[in-house]
């Protein structure tokens, strides 16, 4: 029983962590940091562009649009760690985005979101100590961060953005 109780704490300790000060880069490479969204809910992607997965920019487009006035963002981190499906630079990934997939929510620099060279904020996010420990599966796998900058949600890559699982999340989070 006792370590039943350590796990849960442990776990109610880790999903705690405020991940607004972890810094990184936009895809122009402007230094920010989920600082600058403080107040905000905000879904954590790892985007790829040669990805089966790819059409789901479309739902979180949708996402987007739906929640920004109530004060919600996507943030998509490309990524090139599954089956090289992001090869490009950050250029070519705006523009494939631009003309490909219209999307408004800002994109961060090319990211590794396991391995050697994880991110930080995917550390935090799913390291050991992590709000929720495990390798990213795939492109498209997803996180909910809340308006103080801890996690509070995750979804796998196959997950629809705009699944009923996903809204009820977001609209939870955004609850005054």
């Amino acid at each position: 029983m006792k370590h039943l109780l350590f796990f849960a704490a442990t776990l109610i300790g880790a999903h705690a962590a405020d991940l607004s000060a972890i810094p990184f880069k936009t895809i122009t490479g402007k230094d920010t940091s989920l600082a600058d969204y403080k107040g905000k809910v905000v879904l954590v992607v790892n985007t790829a562009s040669k990805c089966g997965l790819t059409p789901q920019y479309t739902a979180l487009e949708a996402l987007q649009k739906k929640y920004e006035a109530k004060g919600f963002t996507v943030i998509g981190f490309p990524c090139n760690d599954f089956g090289n499906q992001e090869p490009g630079t950050n250029d070519e990934i705006q523009e494939f985005c631009k003309t490909k997939y219209p999307i408004s929510f800002p994109l961060m620099d090319k990211v590794h979101v396991r391995g050697k060279e994880q991110h930080p904020l995917y550390a935090a996010l799913t390291g050991k100590d992590g709000a929720f420990p495990g390798d990213v599966k795939w492109n498209f796998g997803k996180f909910l961060i809340g308006k103080d900058g801890k996690a509070i949600a995750r979804f796998e890559p196959k997950q629809a953005p705009d699944s009923p699982e996903v809204t009820a999340a977001i609209d939870k989070a955004l609850a005054p």
